[in-house]
């Protein structure tokens, strides 16, 4: 019986001939050619500001807590259902972190609810783009805007997907708010293995921005010639990935207008195959100003038991599928400190939500076996 895994990191055939090309350049710490030609990709193509690769999406999101100078109490806005670095990167500062519920529809924050979580020690909102489907970021921006509050979006999953506001413009995912952070880790569409970046789209981080990510020194000014030295200008850590990582990346990025096509036929095949019999389960929904990137592929049972037996049928049949996260508000470490209300969505996605294989390597067939051992169930 043949296995389908639930990923499996695709390899376009140039990682290894420019990481060569990257150790032959006799430099391969961080800011390299390869480095630099990643931020000259991710700042062309999407309209980002100021882009730093970092060593992951969890460096990036430290980095904007760093940046927003997050104190002892602050409160900052998250959603529940995300990964725990949404959350640790703040509380490494001493914030305090206020829950919102999920969407009824989809995981993504309810923006709705946002509002009513803000008191005179908020001081920033953290959207997370879940399976890289855009929050409504009109009303988070017109949210922040009324409080002063700072808006940083996790845009880990989120690489290649838009945002079309009320003015009719289409923004790329990470362009919104004032900061951004994306993870390129081996499950996502295009990968390093580990890896990630700060997006930085207020001019009045940049130049901060690069003390940080340089173990708080302008050693970055100095490499560029803007100083004759550099020495220790504020608090950072050492932030920014080998060049050979990048390297990597950078034979991804060449390829993923032709990732992006495979992975959004696969996902339209499921959306297809499942539509007509999901009476079991919900599917995804994209609402109207959102864009769909294929990062992942999830269906939505009805209770706790009915997904706990699925997954044991798939994996009995060769199917590797998996649940996703857990309550945070819940969670062994920040449980005991909630003091919020229930989140029943939350919950509901934690009990529920199942996700699908979905790599570029999957095949239609796969898709189809996938579907049959879904539905033979």
């Amino acid at each position: 019986m043949s296995h389908i895994p639930f990923n499996k990191p695709y390899l376009t055939g140039k990682e290894v001939d420019y990481i060569y090309e990257a150790v032959k350049s006799g430099k391969i710490s961080g800011d390299g050619m390869f480095t630099k030609k990643c931020h000259e990709f991710f700042e062309k193509k999407y309209g980002f500001k100021k882009c730093l690769l970092t060593s992951s999406c969890t460096d990036a999101l430290e980095m904007a807590a760093i940046l927003l100078n997050i104190q002892e109490g602050d409160e900052v806005i998250i959603p529940s259902y995300t990964f725990v670095s949404t959350a640790t990167a703040f509380v490494l500062r001493g914030a305090k972190i206020v829950f919102c519920d999920s969407r009824k529809d989809h995981p993504g924050m309810d923006e709705d609810k946002i509002e009513a979580l803000i008191t005179d020690r908020t001081k920033v909102i953290v959207p997370v783009h879940y399976a890289g489907v855009s929050c409504d970021m009109d009303k988070i921006m017109d949210i922040a805007t009324k409080y002063n509050l700072f808006v940083v979006e996790d845009a880990a999953q989120a690489v290649e997907s838009y945002y079309t506001g009320k003015d009719g413009v289409k923004k790329a995912l990470g362009s919104i708010g004032h900061l951004a952070a994306f993870s390129f880790h081996e499950t996502k569409n295009i990968m390093s293995g580990e890896g990630g970046m700060l997006v930085i789209n207020d001019t009045r981080f940049m130049e901060r921005a690069e003390v940080i990510r340089e173990k708080g020194t302008n050693r970055s000014k100095f490499f560029r010639g803007e100083v004759d030295k550099y020495g220790w200008c504020d608090i950072g850590s050492s932030f920014l990935p080998s060049d050979m990582i990048a390297a990597f990346l950078y034979a991804q990025m060449e390829n993923i207008d032709s990732i992006q096509k495979k992975r959004i036929a696969l996902w339209n095949k499921y959306m297809e195959l499942l539509t007509p019999v999901h009476d079991k389960f919900s599917l995804p929904v994209i609402p109207a100003y959102a864009t769909n990137n294929a990062h992942m592929f999830y269906i939505v049972f009805h209770n706790l038991e009915d997904r706990t037996k699925m997954i044991t049928h798939l994996k009995e049949n060769g199917v590797n599928a998996v649940y996703h996260y857990l309550s945070l508000h819940k969670s062994p470490f920040y449980g005991p400190k909630y003091q919020g209300g229930e989140l029943p969505e939350t919950d509901r996605y934690t009990d529920c939500l199942l996700r699908l294989p979905m790599f570029y390597e999957l095949t239609d067939e796969d898709v189809n076996k996938v579907v049959d051992t879904l539905m033979s169930l």
